[in-house]
């Protein structure tokens, strides 16, 4: 089993990688004896997995709450229900959530125990790629609102996080596809042995191996527990995680959230940030052409010509990194490292979108 560290003094917390069964011990010692748990999930993790958690936990007192799937789950409605769940049970600060799912289960699980009481621990179980290298690390939850996507939420780190690749066996293509997005983020703004994975393993990634998959889980945990121990509450360095995410989200918003998965859209919102890093004289032509070239070869889309800048552009400017009126966007240098900067030529966001 890997170990890992995130998060600074009592907020400080272990995200455990393996490629088995969770660890029970592990689990149980960090639940009271005599706590209630409630496990938030969704219908599209398998009930096996449901029961499998349930029975390894000691605990007597555990309730079950699912809700659909999708990034649509991510509403008042679910949050309202969720809150009404833990009140009506009479959940105290003793008790804990369990958030077993993808991205959105982790989020609304996490902003649900952040805001209940104040605040009760929760712990992620990630069931997902993308989970599991990215949204259940680094203490984000969230809803979305109309207006945009996660612009209600806090910050609000788990007590701990029990990653399994075995729960990727029964992931979907498209699924696994939406984390390899992620993965793929790392690989560009930071961590060069992942970006060398990647294009030496490319095929064996796209295959899951096993062992392939825990390398590419590890290092992307690495390099996203490292910067949000550094910055926990995105106040500077933590910006450079959303590389692609603002064009990224502007497209899942246009869409309405039903079109694709969060991970293909960041991917489409990747390739644009990195042809205006481009445009800006930031990356060089091959550079960029290598960048499309890896994202390429594990099986993931970048053509992004039906999405017209007119048409996301009051998404884009509903980012949360807008500031002053002023839209900061997340690009990427000659030596792969990402930084956020306001000054850049409009031009060449219309540019990046036509080419």
């Amino acid at each position: 089993m890997i170990e890992i560290f995130a998060g600074k003094g009592l907020s400080k917390y272990k995200i455990c990688i393996t490629s088995g069964s969770i660890p029970k011990k592990e689990l149980n010692k960090n639940i009271k004896k005599n706590a209630k748990v409630l496990i938030i999930t969704d219908t599209g993790v398998p009930k096996k997995y449901i029961n499998n958690l349930k029975d390894s936990l000691n605990n007597k007192k555990v309730l079950i709450h699912v809700i659909r799937k999708g990034e649509n789950a991510k509403s008042f409605k679910n949050f309202q229900e969720i809150i009404k769940v833990l009140a009506d049970f009479k959940f105290s600060r003793t008790d804990l959530v369990i958030a077993l799912g993808g991205g959105v289960v982790g989020d609304i699980a996490g902003f649900c125990a952040s805001t209940y009481l104040r605040g009760i621990d929760y712990i992620q179980v990630p069931t997902t790629l993308l989970s599991q290298v990215d949204s259940s690390v680094g203490g984000k939850t969230a809803i979305n609102i109309p207006q945009g996507k996660n612009l209600v939420g806090a910050f609000y780190n788990p007590k701990l996080v029990l990653i399994s690749s075995a729960y990727l066996e029964t992931l979907s293509d498209k699924e696994y596809k939406s984390g390899l997005g992620e993965v793929v983020k790392y690989a560009l703004i930071e961590n060069k042995k992942l970006r060398n994975l990647i294009k030496e393993k490319h095929r064996l990634i796209v295959d899951r191996d096993k062992k392939i998959l825990l390398e590419i889980i590890k290092e992307s945990i690495l390099t996203k527990s490292k910067i949000v121990t550094k910055d926990e509450k995105e106040s500077g360095l933590r910006a450079i995680l959303n590389f692609g995410h603002t064009f990224g989200h502007a497209i899942e918003a246009y869409t309405n959230y039903k079109k694709m998965s969060h991970g293909a859209a960041i991917t489409l919102g990747m390739v644009i940030a990195a042809k205006i890093s481009f445009f800006e004289g930031f990356l060089k032509e091959h550079q960029l052409k290598n960048s499309l070239e890896l994202i390429d070869s594990i099986g993931l889309d970048t053509d992004h010509s039906e999405y017209r800048y007119s048409d996301l552009k009051k998404f884009i400017m509903n980012d949360k990194k807008v500031a002053d009126g002023k839209l900061n966007l997340i690009l990427i240098n000659e030596k792969f490292k990402a930084f956020k900067t306001n000054m850049f030529n409009q031009n060449n966001i219309k540019k990046a979108f036509k080419n």
